[in-house]
């Protein structure tokens, strides 16, 4: 555990202000330093609610999906009795994990030394034990996880206490069912995956401001109406809407669209919840730290079909090969930059009311919420 005080927190807040109007960002020490990822780890990731996947994967009792979660590895399974539970995938015995990647099980069986568990975690079977009178397998059961249902997908948090998502994000599943009716019956189609040599933190910064597009997104500023993007703060979640492909752009075709509107529900941390011009579509892009410089992504396509048409074809292609290695250099480029002595943070640049869709309030309100998950932490160390 990295210990982090007060002192250290107000240190890497100085700049900040809580108008956006006269307030900087975050200093690079957090983008840069091995602390503050650490520190990211324990603040952000292990007492937040992380997307797993789509409930597709979770429909049947034994079914199973294996992830790893601040560090941590996890397993979502459906009960014999039809409910979700989420356990650390770490076996009582000798902390081999037990299950890897997703499928169907009857029993979780540890492949190390064969202990056996029930779907509801207990310990059924354990070899060589049946003499040993001091053991009783009735007393061990894997450790839970809390886990939740939300708006067809499956999500998880470390912190047993943390309060359900439904509540921390009030209105964000009627947001999205009122815009993306048709969420529930779209099928996983493709998965993209990144390496990407920067801070988690960047990327998030990068995904919460369109001031840059006109810039660096040319094909992006066809597709969409950038005189309808409109950005929102809202608690725990923030969201992007505008008019796009309602005309020929040099992104991909939209000439048979029936979704005629780009729609982002960025969820705090890391998760990035889209819909884009096209047929009936929803796209979840996610974002993991993997060490201070270093960043995992996944951008996961739900559709109507797993084939995909010649258009999807063209837009998973736009994503892939034209938007994501704009945003990869642009945020790469910006890492390099903070381990320079010439910068330690810049200005927030808000103009809400004349550009909403070019202010940079949405990366204002993550580096809020970063804040205060370090002074949380901060909080939580201080001596009783």
């Amino acid at each position: 555990m990295t210990d982090v005080t007060a002192d250290q927190v107000t240190a890497i807040a100085a700049g900040y202000d809580e108008d956006p109007a006269n307030s900087m960002s975050l200093r690079a020490d957090a983008y840069t330093e091995p602390k503050w990822y650490a520190i990211d780890q324990q603040a952000i990731f292990a007492r937040t609610w992380q997307w797993i996947c789509h409930v597709e994967k979770l429909t049947q009792p034994g079914s199973y999906v294996a992830a790893t979660v601040a560090g941590m590895p996890v397993v979502v399974v459906r009960d014999r009795r039809g409910g979700l539970r989420a356990f650390y995938n770490v076996c009582k015995h000798r902390a081999h994990e037990l299950l890897s990647g997703s499928g169907t099980t009857r029993t979780i069986v540890c492949p190390y030394h064969a202990w056996t568990y029930d779907l509801g975690g207990s310990l059924v079977g354990a070899r060589q034990t049946d003499r040993m009178e001091t053991f009783d397998k009735t007393e061990i059961c894997l450790d839970q996880v809390q886990v939740e249902e939300f708006c067809g997908f499956v999500y998880v948090n470390l912190d047993p206490t943390a309060t359900p998502l439904a509540e921390q994000a009030p209105d964000l599943a009627a947001d999205i069912t009122r815009r993306a009716p048709d969420i529930a019956d779209l099928t996983h189609a493709k998965r993209l995956y990144y390496e990407v040599e920067t801070n988690w933190k960047n990327v998030i910064d990068n995904f919460l401001e369109c001031y840059h597009c006109h810039v660096a997104h040319k094909e992006f500023v066809s597709l969409v109406d950038m005189e309808t993007y409109d950005v929102k703060t809202h608690g725990i979640w923030s969201s992007h809407f505008a008019d796009a492909g309602t005309s020929e752009n040099t992104a991909y075709d939209v000439s048979d669209a029936t979704v005629t509107e780009h729609a982002v529900w960025w969820l705090w941390p890391n998760t990035c919840l889209l819909r884009y011009p096209g047929r009936g579509n929803f796209m979840v892009f996610q974002v993991w730290p993997d060490g201070p410089g270093r960043t995992l992504e996944t951008w996961d396509f739900f559709l109507e079909s797993t084939e995909l048409n010649e258009a999807e074809e063209q837009s998973v292609q736009y994503i892939d090969e034209v938007l994501q290695v704009q945003d990869i250099d642009l945020v790469e480029s910006v890492q390099r930059g903070m381990g320079t002595p010439a910068f330690n943070q810049g200005r927030i640049i808000y103009d809400p009311e004349r550009a909403p869709g070019l202010s940079e309030h949405g990366v204002h309100h993550f580096h809020g919420l970063v804040l205060d998950a370090y002074r949380a932490l901060a909080g939580d160390q201080s001596p009783s």
